[in-house]
């Protein structure tokens, strides 16, 4: 029995579906056989056949991590079975999240699913010329509490589909720099609460970021879509900072490499 390169198939991640009931080993995560498979398997009979998920776009051989699953070919080149990878890591894609809302948005859930490092989310939010808070009646940015229970934070959203979708309060636009500049004493930021996957974001490393001089203009201004103050939302699941796994069963807290850890 050999093993041969894993394939890319971003198509193969909806799930087995009938096919499964003719697989051994089969699982509710099997994704469907394609067809690139089916063709490496009559070339290469009793063979194992892995799948990487597409997200992970590497050089080189991909991480255990990475790989959704292996298929192996019987001895007439017809996929016979298959094997879970207990060390897969769903991406955002194969959990059914939303495609991001922006370059933030991407990368926290490229952070908050392994694919991608934490400081690309500093980076990115460093790169926003504005962004929206909730504010008090003294106009002062609004406090609330991390998921944790413990951690002080103030929600920030970088993207007005967050904003509008976390309830009908009023806002303001600000330069993330002043946003830091009026946060509370021992406050963090807390990105897009009402995101598939939301992120505290310590502030010393955006300070850093936005000292460095990485700030340039979006390509998509926040304040075209911002209006009214207080914006006419339906409903939204604010104050969220879990991500569920639906092959794992599990929520999980979840904070960049360059942030506070809610782990």
């Amino acid at each position: 029995m050999e093993s041969v390169a894993a394939t890319e198939t971003p198509e193969a991640l909806a799930g087995g579906g009938a096919e499964a009931q003719q697989i051994e080993g089969a699982t509710e995560n099997m994704p469907p056989v394609p067809d690139e498979i089916r063709e490496a398997a009559k070339l290469a009979p009793d063979h194992w056949l892995g799948m990487v998920d597409p997200t992970w776009n590497g050089e080189g051989a991909p991480p255990a991590w990475a790989v959704v699953g292996q298929w192996r070919s019987g001895l007439d080149g017809e996929i016979v079975e298959w094997q879970d990878n207990e060390e897969y890591r769903p991406s955002p894609k194969a959990l059914g999240w939303p495609e991001p809302a922006d370059d933030v948005d991407a990368a926290v859930q490229l952070a908050a699913t392994g694919y991608g490092p934490g400081e690309d989310v500093t980076r990115a939010l460093a790169e926003l010329s504005q962004a929206a808070v909730f504010v008090t009646p003294g106009g002062d940015p609004l406090s609330a509490t991390a998921p944790d229970g413990e951690t002080p934070v103030v929600p920030l959203f970088t993207s007005p589909v967050y904003l509008h979708t976390s309830g009908r309060l009023a806002f303001e636009l600000m330069p993330v720099a002043d946003v830091l500049d009026r946060l509370p004493e021992g406050h963090l930021l807390y990105l897009n609460p009402s995101a598939p996957v939301s992120m505290t974001v310590e502030t010393d490393a955006l300070r850093e970021a936005l000292a460095q001089g990485t700030v340039e203009a979006p390509g998509e201004d926040m304040a075209e879509h911002a209006a009214p103050a207080r914006p006419a939302t339906t409903s939204g699941s604010a104050g969220t900072a879990r991500r569920t796994s639906e092959r794992r069963g599990a929520a999980e807290d979840v904070s960049s490499e360059t942030v506070q850890s809610l782990l």
